[in-house]
């Protein structure tokens, strides 16, 4: 099977075309820079025969129409992922009008299935305090999450008409091997290098990208009744979990202080103004806050594709491991994680909602 992965150089996009290279599926990725290809792809041991490279932007209907040509199936990774208020422009115009392009090339050119990476955000906030399959797209003002939920209801759309449309929602994803150091790992550095001794209360959906990598491939190639909308693998964390599971796996102390998320919120969009004519990151993002204060759970559903998610003590020693071998921390920042064979049990979790990560993961099936 020919498999087309928009944003295949992006952390989702490239360990989407790593499950499906390792599935025997041949892939054809669409790149605005084809040289980041190889960089994506070689650390993740993708053969350089088992992927096609098509140049353009998803916003390019020419571009599209030519990627999507010829593909039995597509997964759509591209999008701007960031918290960031300097990517405001590039998140409003990137995703909803890529969606856009993209699932009517693939309406267009008949494709057997499309699977629309979402994300959990997408279906903030939420009056019953869960997220599932089911939940209306969000009503935020935050840049990312309006965004993300104008392309979701774009895909929702494409559904309604009959296409052949599977939507997934990724949690909140950590893991090796990012070729961008995205918002997920960069927060987790920035734990680790001292630079947010605050965190608002609530929690999120963590999951790990190796895991959301197997349901997209699965998703896509898989048989013909797998379909609808499917939440991503993951464990629901509150902040002092995750904070808690960061220590237990460096063996550092790494004193927080958690405040109320909706108390931090007026703050957090003060940082959102001044981070647009500043020209270093602040860690203080109003996104990641409001995430926080919408506090809500991954509906308890049965899983109908992909694996069961990997404990988030090995996605955490994994990427902090990762994040120090890469040179992005130091031995004394990445703690006990550093050892090559730093031991975490991971039937003994920190506390709390930790302890349900250490569940056994199935392996996806082909």
């Amino acid at each position: 099977m020919l498999v087309l992965v928009t944003g295949g150089t992006g952390f989702v996009g490239a360990h989407t075309v790593a499950a499906l290279a390792a599935a025997g599926h041949r892939v054809r990725v669409l790149a605005r820079d084809p040289d980041r290809v190889a960089p994506a792809l070689s650390p993740l041991s993708v053969p350089s025969d088992a992927v096609q490279v098509a140049d353009g932007d998803v916003t390019d209907e020419t571009a599209v129409a030519r990627a999507v040509r010829g593909v039995d199936a597509l997964v759509h990774a591209a999008s701007v992922y960031s918290f960031d208020s300097r990517w405001h422009d590039a998140t409003r115009r990137t995703n909803v009008r890529g969606t856009e392009v993209v699932l009517a090339a693939a309406r267009r050119l008949g494709v057997g299935r499309s699977v629309h990476v979402s994300t959990f955000g997408a279906l903030l906030p939420s009056p019953a305090g869960t997220v599932g399959p089911q939940s209306p797209p969000t009503t935020a003002r935050e840049t990312y999450l309006a965004s993300k939920a104008a392309a979701e209801r774009v895909a929702r759309q494409h559904q309604a008409h009959g296409d052949p449309v599977v939507i997934a929602y990724p949690p909140a994803l950590l893991g090796p091997d990012d070729p961008k150091l995205g918002d997920q790992n960069a927060r987790l550095r920035n734990v680790l290098r001292g630079l947010m001794p605050m965190w608002p209360t609530g929690g999120f959906p963590v999951g790990d990208v190796r895991d959301t990598a197997a349901l997209l491939a699965e998703l896509a190639t898989g048989p013909a009744e797998v379909g609808g909308r499917h939440l991503g693998p993951g464990r629901y964390l509150r902040t002092r979990d995750y904070v808690r599971a960061v220590r237990e796996v460096t063996g550092r102390r790494l004193p927080t202080l958690f405040l109320p998320a909706r108390a931090m919120l007026p703050f957090a969009y003060a940082t959102d103004v001044v981070q647009r004519v500043w020209p270093w990151h602040i860690p203080a993002e109003y996104g990641a806050c409001y995430v926080c204060a919408c506090d809500a759970r991954p509906e308890d559903v049965a899983r109908s594709a992909g694996p069961e998610p990997r404990p988030v003590t090995e996605t955490l020693t994994d990427t902090v491991r990762w994040l120090h071998r890469t040179g992005r921390l130091t031995a004394a920042q990445a703690g006990r994680a550093a050892a090559p064979t730093a031991p975490v049990d991971p039937a003994a979790p920190a506390a709390g909602s930790v302890r349900a990560a250490a569940a056994p993961r199935k392996e996806a099936r082909p």
